[in-house]
């Protein structure tokens, strides 16, 4: 027991440091000796206040080990970096591919150890991650075919790692630094590309070389088969072959777990060996020289480790692995285990040998399930039946998992038990044995023999994630209520005798549940009547605003699309869901240009919208998708919760829209309130700037202003922005933007109407409430500073 409170200390300590804003000097660590030393001492006391202090020290040591344990991992990987004066630079290097491409539709992307830089007085970090787009100057040429295990020569452009930051969204760059990926970037066309060796020795390449052509073998087989991408997850870990629309029946369903090769594979796959092993060892009489057991239990473990090999060697295969070596040892030395004290080990040496594992969400939640199960199955009162067993664990799961669900992806799949019931025994026991069956050369067929059963269990869990309530989404809850629910949790599942009534056996069980109610009854803070909250997310290049009164959201644009994916379901769904909004009274789509209508398709299919005004044609996918749709037209206005909002312009869209003008039918929107005002104008230029100084005039005078264009040359005029004079002047513009947004003549000329300046690219998502007579103005970047972001000006170097 001990040696797994010991284990989340350390633990913690790894997550503390993970939400500095700055590293600590390492010396500092040596401020644990004198605590180690007086642990020491007071353990050789014999009085029981002695040995519960002692314990209590050595819970802060190993809290402070694994905080600077994990700070001098992040000091060594911090230092292997890409100066600023080499982004965006052509660099030729040369390098092995460590893993498998993955590849879309026009270009691919795939990490790169550098060996060596040719660039004269060129730092490029030993990990890189690359894309290589198809070149359109040169039409037919395909891409080259690259894998894992080669060497090229490459001419790149990179930079340093930078991702959109917003609330409730994955940091990316926390991403990149967990894979140590120092710097990404993209490879030049042209002829200096050369692949200079098809096969390097190294085993780690072995392994990943054979990943590639198992996978490369079963797109083959499977061409035209639409689960494919499910049976190659299921055998080389590659969860990125399968398509959005089918990991989303696996998300409502709650059986996502199962597509990352976890624990039950790899004891799956042992457990078949060992039997095997163990039936054909007894059989050849040689059980006298070793016991059939220990030899079976070898053989097993042999190839687990293989097996994990493949698969990658992720956070949960790790702890089946770890857990299954050890269980192996202690049998071996005809020792005893115990579940927990072994879980606890492991724990610890995941953290130790791999501190970033703690960023993964796969790391909470393996180790969470398997501390649960421990949980429901010792401890328990009489026998129960096989059925009884596996409800009782279901329920514990399903229930025990629930806070940490909630903090990480605010949704649960409420038919996650009887979805499990049904894929669990079929996944497990028939697909995944067949499939890594059909990696043996000449056994191919039985991929075919596998597929009906996929299909079958596909459709089951399509027909049950397409059920009415088959998840819960809401509101990200508060830390202190998620700690709260798992001591809930866990206080609830503890033993109570036969049958699963919460009143049996230990007394007071019940008191779980009301732990747990902070969970659904704690509600994030909602603006007051006549405030306006405002956000502008971090979309990249692109745009995209949620304007909310008291009762009311607004959304306006939707940011960028790139290639298969788009910012609606990777920023802005995850920041609606996680600020509890579940639908959108009113969405305005400003104009057609993909980086402002990117990701409306992703939101209407997900978000319940009342009204869409856009600067978009009557047939275009988007206004279809909503029944009540109109165009954007000045003089449009409406009030909500006290607060005035109006469109200024166009006065004629479709005229616009035929002349085919998309920015200068941007639509146009002022927002009022008590407390002050913002000015909306998408992308229009100068041309429509000057019409509006006409008609609209004093009306344009706003405390905020979305600078229009990003930032262009070809807008922000200097009669418009002295009319404006706004206070704040928000560019939302991507980091390194290859349009050159914002322009340095149109940051000095907002500069000299002496506007506060704030940038998405530099400070990540602008946060804006108009409260009390005031503006008071945010940056997430600020708020959620952590060591590994980039710092942008003097004033955050001073913090």
């Amino acid at each position: 027991m001990l040696i797994g409170i010991y284990s989340l200390a350390f633990v913690f300590g790894a997550v503390w440091l993970l939400q500095q804003p700055v590293l600590p000097e390492i010396y500092w660590a040596i401020g644990l000796i004198p605590i180690v030393l007086a642990a020491l001492i007071l353990s050789r006391l014999q009085f029981r206040f002695s040995v519960l202090v002692s314990r209590f020290l050595l819970f802060v040591v190993m809290l402070g080990a694994g905080f600077f344990w994990t700070a001098l991992s992040a000091q060594m990987r911090l230092a292997d970096s890409l100066s600023h004066e080499w982004e965006g630079k052509d660099i030729v290097v040369t390098g092995v591919v460590p893993d498998m491409p993955q590849f879309a539709r026009y270009s691919m992307r795939f990490r790169f150890d550098v060996e060596q830089v040719l660039t004269p007085d060129a730092v490029v970090p030993a990990r890189i991650q690359l894309s290589w787009y198809r070149d359109n100057k040169r039409k037919g040429v395909a891409l080259p075919h690259i894998t894992a295990g080669e060497r090229w020569r490459l001419t790149v452009r990179l930079k340093r790692p930078h991702g959109s930051a917003n609330p409730h969204v994955l940091d990316y760059e926390a991403r990149l630094l967990e894979r140590n990926v120092r710097a990404t970037g993209y490879v030049r066309a042209g002829q200096d590309n050369e692949r200079l060796e098809a096969w390097n020795s190294d085993p780690h390449y072995f392994f990943e070389r054979k990943r590639d052509g198992i996978r490369s073998h079963f797109q083959h087989y499977l061409a035209e088969y639409p689960y494919a991408g499910v049976l190659i997850a299921l055998v080389v870990g590659d969860q990125r072959a399968i398509p959005s629309e089918q990991w989303e029946i696996f998300t409502r369903t709650g059986t996502s777990h199962l597509m990352a090769i976890s624990g039950s594979h790899i004891t799956l796959v042992a457990g078949l060996v060992f039997l095997l092993a163990y039936w054909v060892w007894r059989r050849v009489g040689l059980a006298l020289w070793l016991p059939a057991r220990k030899f079976a239990l070898m053989c097993g473990l042999i190839v687990a480790i293989g097996y994990a090999l493949l698969a990658g060697f992720a956070v949960p295969v790790k702890r089946a692995l770890f857990m299954m070596i050890i269980i192996v040892v202690a049998f071996w030395g005809n020792q005893r285990v115990r579940t927990l004290p072994v879980l606890g080990w492991v724990l610890l040496l995941v953290v130790v040998l791999d501190p970033w594992s703690v960023i993964a969400p796969g790391f909470w939640l393996s180790f969470a399930a398997v501390a649960l199960i421990c949980l429901v199955v010792s401890g328990r009162i009489g026998r129960s039946s096989a059925v009884t067993g596996w409800v009782r664990i279901q329920w514990a799961i399903t229930l025990g998992l629930f806070p940490l669900l909630l903090i990480l992806f605010q949704q649960i799949s409420l038919i996650s038990p009887v979805a499990n019931a049904v894929a669990i025994p079929v996944i497990t026991l028939v697909i995944v044995p067949l499939a890594l069956l059909a990696t043996i050369p000449g056994l191919e067929f039985l991929l075919l023999v596998a597929y009906p059963f996929l299909q079958i269990t596909m459709a089951v869990l399509q027909w049950l994630g397409e059920l009415p309530l088959a998840t819960w989404q809401q509101h990200a809850p508060p830390l202190w209520a998620v700690i709260a629910a798992t001591i809930g949790v866990k206080w609830l599942l503890l033993p109570g005798g036969p049958g699963l009534g919460v009143s049996a056996g230990f007394p007071a069980r019940w008191l779980g549940i009301l732990a747990g109610l902070p969970l659904f009854l704690v509600f994030p803070e909602k603006p007051a009547a006549g405030e306006l909250w405002l956000t502008v997310l971090d979309v990249g290049q692109g745009l995209s605003v949620v304007l909310r009164t008291r009762n009311h959201t607004l959304l306006y644009d939707t940011g960028p699309k790139y290639g298969d994916s788009d910012s609606g379901k990777y920023v802005i769904l995850p920041f609606l869901r996680g600020e509890g909004i579940q639908t959108l009274d009113r969405m305005i789509v400003s104009h057609a240009d993909s980086d402002h209508s990117g990701g409306a398709l992703s939101i209407l299919t997900s978000v319940k919208t009342g009204t869409l005004l856009a600067s978009i044609a009557a047939d275009h996918p988007i206004r279809q998708a909503v029944p009540d749709n109109r165009y954007c037209l000045a003089g449009d206005s409406w009030w909500w919760d006290g607060v005035h909002f109006e469109i200024l312009h166009p006065l004629e869209p479709e005229f616009l829209l035929q002349k085919r003008k998309t920015n200068e039918s941007s639509c146009v929107l002022k927002v009022t309130t008590p407390h002050g005002s913002v000015l909306l104008p998408g992308d229009i230029g100068q041309k429509t700037e000057a019409s509006l100084l006409q008609y609209a005039g004093t009306s344009l005078a706003s405390s905020v202003l979305i600078v229009p264009h990003h930032g262009s040359r070809s807008s922000s005029s200097e009669a418009f922005v002295r009319q404006v004079d706004p206070g704040y002047a928000i560019f939302a513009v991507g980091y390194r933007s290859r349009f050159g947004h914002p322009h340095p003549e149109i940051i000095e000329r907002y500069q000299a109407q002496d506007s506060q300046l704030q940038r998405s690219d530099h400070d990540g998502a602008v946060l804006l409430r108009f409260v009390r007579g005031t503006i008071k103005v945010d940056t997430w970047r600020k708020l959620n500073r952590r060591f590994w972001h980039d710092k942008w000006s003097a004033a955050d170097e001073a913090d």
